[in-house]
């Protein structure tokens, strides 16, 4: 067998693990009480095997998580995360920054030299009956639909979260959210290493799409699942239910926060909790901004929650 075929085989074979079914089974795992005996020793482990700094923890003691899943989802003190006021655009999570820069060609970098297609990852336009601005004509490219304003261009930032970081994230800036879109999906690694190996690993993931505007135009926060990570909660969507058992390759459900009663959506200001996962994953913003946008940032650094991403 040819390197190549190996290589192809070996990714066949990866794709075929029933990550969805293993994530739901961690996930009801983590939900099991600890004894109070067991919990110092089992939280500990993973402390040291991923480097969790519970000193920013609210609470230090191992003994008030009952689980697993409340030891994941931790709040942390308040003056732990300071949010950026300088910058437009801050990081909404803890994490490492494994790609950023201009959209080009309408495709993204998951991580270089690695694409994936902006059409495939955010699925079709949203409906302009769903949006505060107009659409651009049909004849346009997918990307160039996406930048509602002249002279402006698209941007995109990836951030991967592992599972020793703070697993909640925030609104990155003031914007509006006005429409959510869920892609049930695989639940592969969305580890760098398999990042490289797995073209289109975004585009293969379960994954919510939030879209709405802010004040340059176009702006959007998508949650990456991944490997018992089939829980990915948004705070103000109670109808939103992630990993479920039986889902159809390549569907996706859409979700309008635009109706007669709101004709707004959501208002989200910058820092302001918006989610959380179970376990380590990926956030990825796409949206647009003027030519004179300039990121803050190195592929392959470490980035807290609040730290500026970039600016005008």
């Amino acid at each position: 067998m040819t390197p190549c075929n190996e290589f192809f085989l070996q990714v066949a074979l990866y794709k075929s693990v029933p990550t969805r079914l293993l994530s739901r089974a961690w996930g009801r795992l983590n939900q099991v009480e600890l004894p109070t005996w067991l919990r110092k020793p089992v939280y500990n482990l993973y402390i040291w095997t991923f480097g969790v700094n519970m000193k920013e923890a609210a609470v230090e003691d191992l003994h008030h998580y009952r689980n697993l899943s409340e030891f994941f989802r931790r709040k942390l003190k308040p003056q732990a995360r300071p949010v950026c006021c300088v910058h437009s655009v801050i990081s909404p999570s803890d994490g490492k920054i494994l790609n950023f820069g201009q959209v080009k060609n309408c495709e993204v970098e998951q991580v270089k030299g690695v694409t994936y297609s902006l059409e495939s990852f955010l699925g079709p336009r949203v409906s302009t009956e769903d949006l505060p601005f107009s659409e651009a004509p049909s004849g346009n490219s997918f990307q160039q639909q996406l930048v509602t304003k002249e002279g402006n261009e698209l941007y995109h930032c990836v951030i991967y979260l592992a599972p020793g970081d703070y697993h909640c994230f925030h609104s990155p800036t003031d914007w509006r959210v006005s429409h959510r879109r869920h892609f049930p999906g695989s639940l592969m690694s969305v580890n760098p290493g398999v990042a490289r190996w797995i073209k289109e690993l975004f585009c293969h993931n379960e994954r919510v799409v939030l879209t709405g505007d802010w004040k340059h135009g176009f702006f959007s926060l998508t949650a990456v699942g991944a490997t018992n990570v089939g829980s990915i909660r948004i705070y103000f969507d109670q109808d939103l239910h992630t990993n479920s058992p039986r889902y159809s390759k390549g569907s996706y459900n859409d979700f309008s926060f635009i109706s007669n009663n709101n004709k707004e959506g959501i208002p989200m200001r910058k820092g302001e909790h918006l989610g959380e996962f179970n376990l380590g994953s990926t956030i990825v913003l796409i949206f647009e901004a003027p030519k004179d946008f300039k990121f803050h940032l190195k592929a392959g650094q470490k980035i807290r929650f609040g730290e500026a991403l970039g600016s005008l």
